[in-house]
């Protein structure tokens, strides 16, 4: 069973300046709950109840939320605002917390590749808070995905279509289709320009990966931006061996964007409404 999850947050979210100056960009919250714990509420729902996290100067904050603030829970104890802390208090609960620091800022690969010493020999999910995931009718993202690894024993990233010319934004990806949601991957490349992409499939913030990954990600040169890309190393993986990408069910929002940030701010406070009516 995959019982761990790995958040690379160590990055400096400068499409947020100067909000982001002082705060972790995961910490931005939507209506009242940060980016991040929607992420992990995503993991916990799944099963992965180990958390990790790649972090960097000036995320503190992120571990302050993970953690009991006694000054605060005594302020409030016996008034009706405990309530807004039940979600997060069955995180602490349920789920153990692990940190380690990016020292610089080389690409997701470098990131995923420093969260090796919470991992260790597992397979594994990853979590890019940006991507607020909303769920099909049945389960979330990383829950759908965990069911495909549980069948197929080997890497799954999950995508959706994006328009052809947002693919410089994105790693595309295409394949062999084993369904209408499902294709193992044959090709991946690093924000293509347009006429470069081998498909309109991008990956989004949502990975599992097994353990081998680690030494290829070792052995993988830095690529697009001098970074070492995680797309790289996969493609290396898939031409070793196996990786699926998944067409999953639900909603993505892009909370790395302005609009995407303002689109679920909107999505939720529309449902926030029609819970309280």
């Amino acid at each position: 069973m995959i019982k761990k999850c790995l958040f690379p947050v160590a990055g400096y979210g400068t499409r947020f300046l100067p909000a982001t100056k002082a705060m972790p960009k995961e910490i931005l919250p939507i209506l009242d709950k940060p980016l991040v714990q929607y992420g992990v509420e995503e993991a916990h729902e799944a099963g992965l109840t180990d958390i990790g996290f790649v972090t960097g100067r000036g995320k503190r904050a992120i571990e302050d939320h993970f953690d009991v603030n006694y000054e605060l829970e005594d302020k409030i104890a016996g008034t009706g605002k405990e309530r807004a802390l039940l979600g997060i208090r069955t995180l602490l609960e349920d789920c153990t917390f692990s940190y380690t620091r990016q020292i610089a800022m080389r690409g997701l690969g470098d990131a995923i590749l420093t969260g090796q010493t919470i991992i260790g020999d597992e397979p594994f999910g990853v979590v890019l808070a940006d991507d607020l995931c909303i769920g099909g009718d049945e389960a979330g993202v990383l829950s759908q995905m965990v069911s495909l690894y549980n069948q197929f024993r080997c890497s799954i990233v999950a995508v959706e279509e994006v328009p052809v010319d947002q693919t410089s934004n994105y790693g595309i990806v295409a394949g062999e289709t084993i369904s209408d949601t499902l294709m193992r991957v044959t090709d991946m490349v690093e924000k293509p320009n347009p006429e470069d992409a081998p498909s309109n499939l991008a990956i989004i913030g949502r990975y599992i990966l097994t353990p081998d990954i680690f030494d290829l990600i070792r052995a993988t040169p830095p690529g697009k931006n001098d970074e070492v890309q995680i797309t790289d190393a996969l493609l290396t993986q898939a031409n070793q061996g196996c990786v699926m990408a998944y067409k999953f069910k639900g909603r993505r929002f892009d909370c790395g964007s302005v609009d995407g940030f303002v689109e679920a701010t909107n999505y939720y406070y529309q449902k926030f409404l029609n819970c309280s009516s």
